[in-house]
């Protein structure tokens, strides 16, 4: 999150530990904690003081989150309440939604969903209307940069955000597709509406299925009560399907059933479900090769590409390097508890020449590393060199002194190099099915690079 958060947090849980935690991490964010470790102890701290968001545990002795958020709704009623719930707990959330809870987040939390879910909260209670999402405004506090990749990437979110369609995003790993999924969220008509996501890759298919679609009490053994899948809780929302490559066959076949008909039948159960779902996938994989493989269903694939969009690496846009540089260096020296930190100009130089094969991603967790290991407070091309060098995986491999060539062996390799090059062009073409902008994508040059050598080579 770029923008540092304020406002008052009541936090309501009965774990002592927990509160604790919660404390240090909205601090770290700007916020104000104020714990209660009873729903009567909220209500109390609530008549003294003003709070702008309440964030409250379902499942507590005494009064519980739920009668919690029917009191505060009837003494505070401007007053967001957020519901922090475990897995086993969920349809309980889903009930709370319907009772009037702004929002709800899973246990284990995760930090920048969280902090993201109090944002949308405060921005509610303090009535502030949100950016106009015709300039993209909300697409610039989620995804950083202003090269002509990334202004292109956002132009074509906020036209997306405005429709209905599904949209596959496309990238390598790290490349900020789940923050575009989320801009196309907030950018939406669906804003409002909960903004759900799984990855499809980190379970197996049998709880992929489950995890998708829900189940009926008694589906299986250990199921003691009906469990509302992702895509029924995404309902009058988004759902985000990260890493689509990797759903099996067998749960493709139910997956364009819901993209076609927008219904589903619960895991053991009869009754057909009908949901209002915006589909946002994503994949760092070709699924024009899974199409072609039979591994990824083609009428799946055609569902899914209604709007297709390139998420660029961060090797396409070294001028944003400075801008996400300095966004790292002061929200990790914040949470680390460090002074501020700020990079000399040959540490930017140092930064902007490396490849980062693992993008924006590995360059956050690089300069983390950076503000926990320096001394500071001004980080130079030497402290990058030195954390680059115990990381032999990031540095560019040195390379090794040309062999002396003859000239008649230099003709030879220049007609070789020519038929390896005309080779790969062909094969990139024959992949993408002759889209230029894919088969560009393929090789990880650009569109002008490929159409000059297209006409090189005499393929254009």
């Amino acid at each position: 999150m770029s923008d540092a958060l304020k406002g008052h947090v009541l936090v309501v849980d009965d774990d002592p530990a927990l509160l604790k935690v919660l404390g240090a991490l909205l601090t770290q964010a700007g916020l104000t904690p104020h714990p209660a470790s009873s729903a009567k102890d909220a209500l109390a701290l609530l008549a003294r003081r003003p709070i702008d968001v309440v964030l409250s545990d379902v499942r507590m002795p005494g009064m519980s989150g739920m009668e919690l958020l029917a009191e505060v709704g009837r003494g505070w009623p401007d007053v967001p309440v957020l519901l922090m719930t475990a897995h086993g707990t969920v349809p309980l959330a889903v009930e709370a939604m319907k009772a009037g809870a702004a929002d709800f987040v899973l246990k284990p939390f995760d930090r920048e969903e969280l902090l993201f879910t109090l944002k949308k909260a405060l921005l509610q209670a303090s009535h502030t209307p949100e950016p106009a999402r015709g300039e993209g405004k909300a697409l610039d506090s989620l995804l950083m940069g202003s090269s002509r990749a990334m202004t292109e990437v956002k132009s074509l979110l906020v036209k997306a955000a405005q429709g209905t369609a599904t949209v596959l995003l496309r990238g390598e790993s790290g490349t900020g597709k789940e923050l575009a999924a989320r801009a196309l969220h907030e950018g939406s008509p669906r804003r409002a509406g909960p903004f759900v996501k799984l990855h499809c890759a980190a379970l197996p298919d049998t709880l992929l299925e489950s995890e998708l679609f829900g189940y009926e009490k008694g589906a299986f053994t250990g199921a003691a009560t009906r469990k509302p899948g992702r895509v029924e809780l995404a309902h009058g929302g988004t759902l985000f399907l990260d890493e689509i490559g990797d759903v099996s066959p067998a749960v493709q076949v139910k997956l364009l059933r819901v993209l076609q008909e927008r219904e589903f039948e619960r895991l053991g159960g009869t009754q057909t479900v009908k949901v209002d779902v915006r589909f946002v996938a994503a994949t760092h994989q070709s699924l024009e090769d899974g199409v072609r493989r039979g591994t990824f269903r083609e009428d799946l694939f055609y569902r899914l590409n209604v709007v297709p969009l390139w998420l660029p690496t961060l090797r396409e846009r070294p001028e944003d390097i400075a801008l996400l540089s300095r966004h790292f260096l002061e929200v990790h020296a914040r949470t680390n508890g460090r002074p501020p930190f700020t990079l000399s100009e040959d540490g930017l130089r140092a930064l902007q020449t490396q490849p980062w094969p693992g993008n924006v991603r590995q360059l956050q967790n690089f300069l983390e590393r950076l503000v926990v290991l320096s001394d500071g407070p001004v980080l130079t091309g030497a402290d990058v060199a030195r954390e680059l060098s115990r990381q032999p995986g990031i540095a560019p491999p040195p390379v090794a002194a040309p062999l002396p060539v003859s000239p008649s062996d230099s003709v030879t390799l220049e007609s070789r190099r020519k038929d390896v090059e005309k080779e790969a062009l062909v094969d990139a073409l024959k992949r993408a099915g002759d889209n230029r902008t894919l088969a560009a994508r393929l090789l990880g040059v650009s569109r002008r690079t490929l159409y000059n050598k297209l006409e090189e080579h005499g393929l254009s």
